[in-house]
């Protein structure tokens, strides 16, 4: 059976259309709300074995505020946006509208500099793939949204191109088990 992973996105740090790329801030009051709001359901997850976070700031803070004392991984950062760091994708758009295109296209572009979709997405399902395979084991990871798409795309053997159509709200929640080569997408049931 191998392990059972259960992905946590992190709160918000800011509104959606203030995203930035590689974005550091922490936790916003907004961001602070819904994680009190989404405890109940999320408290329960920290009796996992095993309790990992993202390095960001928001990351460690929404694990952190759950309860789980997770342990920072690197391999679950956010991608590398190269020179587009720190910048909204509409900012990115107006000064290079061409880069932007081929980084959409292209999975294999980085013409920020930085890190390719294709290697974030290796990145992150060789995190998923390295977990312990102990039957049963249950793990909690607490990563950016983008971590948890590449993590999915990874998963399910999609084409990279997929990553562009997962849409990962802040404190959602996707569970994996299986393991590597073999992992499955594992759907709760609705309560009540």
């Amino acid at each position: 059976m191998g392990p059972r992973v259960t992905l946590v996105a992190a709160a918000r740090s800011s509104s959606l259309l203030a995203e930035r790329f590689d974005d550091d801030r922490p936790l916003d009051q907004a961001g602070w709300y819904e994680v009190q709001l989404a405890a109940p359901r999320l408290i329960p997850l920290g009796a996992a074995e095993l309790r990992y976070c993202s390095p960001t700031p928001r990351s460690r803070a929404t694990g952190t505020a759950l309860g789980y004392a997770p342990l920072a991984q690197p391999a679950l950062r956010d991608c590398d946006m190269g020179r587009w760091r720190g910048l909204t994708l509409a900012e990115v758009a107006a000064l290079e509208p061409a880069a932007v295109d081929a980084w959409l296209r292209d999975p294999r572009s980085a013409p920020h500099g930085g890190e390719t979709l294709l290697s974030f997405i290796t990145r992150v399902g060789g995190w998923l793939d390295t977990r312990p395979a102990d039957d049963g084991e249950a793990v909690v990871a607490v990563a950016e949204p983008a971590v948890v798409r590449a993590a999915l795309v990874y998963a399910l053997k999609a084409p990279p191109a997929t990553y562009w159509s997962v849409d990962v709200r802040p404190l959602s929640t996707v569970t994996l088990t299986g393991g590597p080569g073999a992992w499955h997408l594992q759907l709760e049931a609705a309560v009540g």
